[in-house]
């Protein structure tokens, strides 16, 4: 198939967008981290400190059910090309799932457990299979819900408008909503579990019964403090991330005119099939993922364990954060001089460097581990905006091929595969624990010493494993062939075919 080009002023897809619509669509991806990244932050601390699970057994759980989670990603991309309403095809979906995916998250929070009352009230107490199948059944849920919402939000920048540097501004109001989402989630939550941390009760080797008895009474009083700062913040996130998911519903609007409303099973497959761009998008992103997503789970555990307070975790969040914030408002800039190809093939060049470097950190050396971690964190914030702007340049590529539009399963195909990478990075960070020996609290042991070997696995995770995945990333992205100049030729010869479909229904009636 060859391309060829239209006047602009013929296509009805590339008028600026209105700032409520840029801020709009970043607030939807605010909204998905108080959710995405609570759970990726903060829920292996959480079942492993808090609940009591071991690390193993969350590591299993995490490659299941994130692995459930890449088929549901596929069931919902389905459903969004079978559905056409009068407020279009992927905002329904928003505000029909919005608060459901926020009360799943509170849910995952708040697991039955010793010591704590469930939901801050009733004193319903698991045991340890008990309060697995609880945890695997919560967050199974969560990933089913979530994946009804995300991949229609995923799939809208595609469908508001067709301009690169639209999109360029879309695709960098979303990742500056998401580091927006992960400083307000660490400034929330770490500095309460760490002010708590330093309250935590200790037994003297000499103690008496009098003291011990004293000791029991305060681990419990500890650990249903603990879990009341992720019940009250959980709670919070479903008010405030309600309005937000309202706002991006409101705000955005579906522009890109499509020949057909609704797209069968056979033409889905047909716009996929012959999409290499999409194929080595993911394949490229499937290594880059894994890196990140191990990370997320070990944050928490670097800084409690390596830079001495589990505190510095909203440092850290707000070095990685806070780079996004200063990178993203020029990356539309960036994406113009250079291109979202030659972006993304060499962004990883500051994952390397930077994981590498962070990994051999010295224990304590807390200005040093932020400054590398910034270093990274340009790296992951340049990799996580230039992607959903490359995938939703596949969609025209794919129309182009087939002559059918699919935002819905190209968005589905692409979070298939970040959730493969988040559930096998996500087990990798917890096994990596468990074989370097973690010790996870407990009851009888809320603050225990970890090995040299657990603090080597928490160093690899966060550091030398996103740097090899990194490389090998970069590698496959060479071979990717849609850069911005074939992209606006391939737009271009879609409209001109809507056009002269458009122009024949005339002639014919």
């Amino acid at each position: 198939m060859t391309t060829t080009a239209t006047s602009p002023s013929h296509l009805g897809a590339l008028e600026k967008q209105p700032a409520t619509a840029i801020a709009g669509y970043g607030l939807g991806d605010f909204a998905m981290n108080l959710a995405f990244s609570m759970t990726t932050s903060f829920l292996l601390y959480y079942l492993t400190d808090v609940a009591g699970l071991t690390a193993a057994a969350v590591g299993t759980m995490f490659l299941v059910v994130r692995l459930w989670d890449a088929f549901t990603d596929l069931f919902a991309g389905r459903m969004v090309d079978k559905t056409m309403t009068r407020f279009g095809k992927f905002r329904p979906f928003i505000l029909w799932f919005a608060v459901p995916v926020l009360f799943l998250s509170f849910l995952n929070f708040n697991v039955p457990s010793e010591g704590v009352k469930w939901l801050g009230v009733f004193e319903w107490q698991l045991d340890d299979a008990g309060k697995l199948l609880y945890a695997y059944l919560a967050y199974a849920i969560l990933g089913l819900v979530y994946s009804l919402i995300n991949i229609p939000y995923g799939s809208l920048a595609s469908a508001m408008t067709q301009s690169v540097n639209e999109r360029a501004k879309l695709v960098a109001s979303r990742a500056f909503g998401s580091a927006i989402g992960g400083v307000f989630l660490a400034y929330v939550v770490a500095p309460q579990i760490s002010a708590l941390q330093k309250t935590a009760p200790k037994l003297a080797a000499d103690a008496d019964a009098a003291a011990k008895a004293a000791y029991e009474a305060a681990k419990i009083v500890y650990r249903q403090n603990v879990q009341n700062v992720f019940t009250v913040t959980t709670l919070l996130f479903i008010l405030i991330g309600s309005v937000a998911y309202f706002l991006t519903f409101l705000w955005c609007r579906e522009a890109v005119v499509r020949t057909t409303p609704k797209v069968s099973i056979k033409e889905t497959f047909e716009t996929l099939r012959h999409n290499k761009p999409l194929a080595y998008l993911c394949a490229a992103s499937f290594f880059y993922l894994i890196g990140l997503f191990a990370v997320g789970g070990s944050t928490a555990y670097y800084a409690r364990y390596v830079l001495g307070d589990i505190g510095q975790t909203a440092n850290m969040v707000l070095v990685n954060s806070g780079i996004a914030l200063l990178i993203t408002p020029v990356i539309p800039w960036i994406i113009k001089k250079l291109g979202k190809k030659t972006v993304f093939q060499w962004c990883g060049i500051f994952t390397i460097i930077g994981g590498i470097a962070l990994a051999f950190v010295p224990s304590g050396a807390i200005a040093l581990a932020l400054v590398f971690l910034a270093v990274k964190g340009i790296g992951a914030s340049l990799i996580n905006t230039v992607m959903f702007g490359l995938e939703a340049d596949t969609v025209e590529f794919g129309e182009w091929k087939s002559g059918k539009r699919s935002e819905g399963a190209t968005y589905a195909i692409f979070s298939f595969t970040r959730k493969v990478t988040q559930s096998i990075g996500g087990a990798v960070g917890a096994w990596a624990l468990a074989i370097g020996g973690y010790l996870s609290a407990s009851a009888s042991n809320p603050n225990p010493v970890q090995p040299e070997s657990a603090i080597f696995a928490i160093k690899f995770t966060i550091g030398i494993l996103p740097a090899i995945c990194a490389a090998i990333a970069m590698l496959i992205f060479w071979r990717y062939p849609l850069t911005d100049k074939l992209f606006g030729s391939i737009r271009d010869e879609n409209e001109a075919r809507k056009i002269a479909l458009a122009a024949e229904a005339v002639q014919s009636d």
